[in-house]
């Protein structure tokens, strides 16, 4: 397959989401019956049974191998962090972005330690989203450009797919999409972010519900959520997720600015989100509240709240464990164990 995204316009898009692929439902039985047969008791490994038959499903094969795991890091900068919603600087994106790129961020080691290889896209730091509050956050333009940055990061080639996000002011934006979607006003989804004080929720929920209020008319449109409250580092992620359902490529999620942006795709089409699942669910208080909403139960729960694509690098070590078991293991029948079968 190629890496060119298949749309060019919003309608490009929504054609993208209309048609969506689905898991090879034989793998999945023959990794059911496998599973069934596995030198276990029935149900022993928990949720570990439960993810490997679904990455069985999603790779076409009922004894699968996870080779080729891929991290992508998108990195946005936001009009809206003018209005003193971080307890950051924006300037603090470039920096990281230059962090990432020499290995010094946390999801460099985590990459590393769980074998995936990782790339940085950078989307127009130069150049800030509008301020919400004011105007949209991006042109019909921007947002397809910034989806189509993140389809074409994919590797069609990938066992597994992780994206990750740096971009001062995104948990506002991400608050923003989810309400917009979800509904509730900002006391539902803001929270401190970064770290920010009282002062700086206050003005957070502040902004959040000022561009709820402007947009109104834009709610009922997850793609026009995501256009005028969003930003280019999560309207890319969404890309790239969508990209990787194209692919048949499984995905772990992220924390809160993550789900943000495939909330936006599950929103737009129930079940866009099938060939994913939730790496973690984070510190953020809203998270798992969004992560209800979209039915995903999280593989872990440690307290983190950095980004960057943490929580769901950490998660490949378990998706990786469920595998090893499922594919690895002895059946009752090879290993002459009595007891067992199916």
């Amino acid at each position: 397959m190629t890496h060119t995204p298949p749309f060019s316009d919003l309608d490009g898009i929504r054609a993208a989401l209309a048609e969506l692929p689905q898991p090879d439902a034989a793998a999945a039985e023959g990794a059911r019956a496998r599973n069934a047969a596995l030198t276990k008791p029935p149900a022993a490994l928990g949720r570990l049974e439960d993810l490997a038959i679904w990455y069985a499903g999603w790779r076409g094969t009922a004894r699968p191998r996870l080779e080729a795991p891929q991290a992508l890091v998108f990195a946005g900068n936001h009009g809206v962090a003018a209005r003193g919603v971080s307890a950051f600087p924006a300037e603090v994106t470039v920096q990281m972005v230059a962090n990432f790129r020499a290995g010094g961020a946390a999801i460099n080691q985590l990459a590393e330690a769980f074998g995936a290889s990782m790339a940085v896209v950078e989307l127009a730091l130069d150049r800030p989203t509008g301020d919400f509050t004011e105007t949209a956050a991006m042109t019909e333009e921007e947002l397809v450009a910034a989806m189509g940055a993140g389809w074409q990061a994919v590797d069609p080639e990938a066992g597994l797919m992780i994206t990750g996000e740096m971009g001062i002011g995104n948990t506002t934006a991400a608050a923003a999409i989810a309400a917009g979607l979800f509904g509730g006003g900002a006391e539902a989804w803001v929270g401190r972010g970064t770290g920010v004080d009282d002062a700086g929720l206050a003005r957070k929920r502040a902004v959040v519900d000022a561009g709820l209020a402007r947009h109104a008319a834009a709610l009922a449109d997850p793609l026009e959520v995501l256009r005028c409250l969003g930003g280019r580092e999560i309207a890319a992620m969404a890309g790239a997720i969508l990209a990787a359902r194209h692919h048949r490529v499984p995905v772990i999620l992220d924390g809160f600015i993550c789900t943000s942006a495939a909330a936006v795709l599950e929103a737009a089409t129930p079940g866009a989100l099938d060939h994913a699942v939730a790496g973690h669910v984070s510190a953020e208080g809203a998270h798992a509240a969004l992560l209800e909403r979209l039915g995903k139960a999280p593989l872990l729960d440690l307290g983190l709240r950095l980004g960057e694509g943490t929580g769901a690098a950490l998660a490949i070590g378990v998706l990786k464990g469920a595998i090893a078991c499922h594919s690895g293991m002895a059946t009752f029948g090879e290993a002459g164990v009595s007891g067992g079968g199916a």
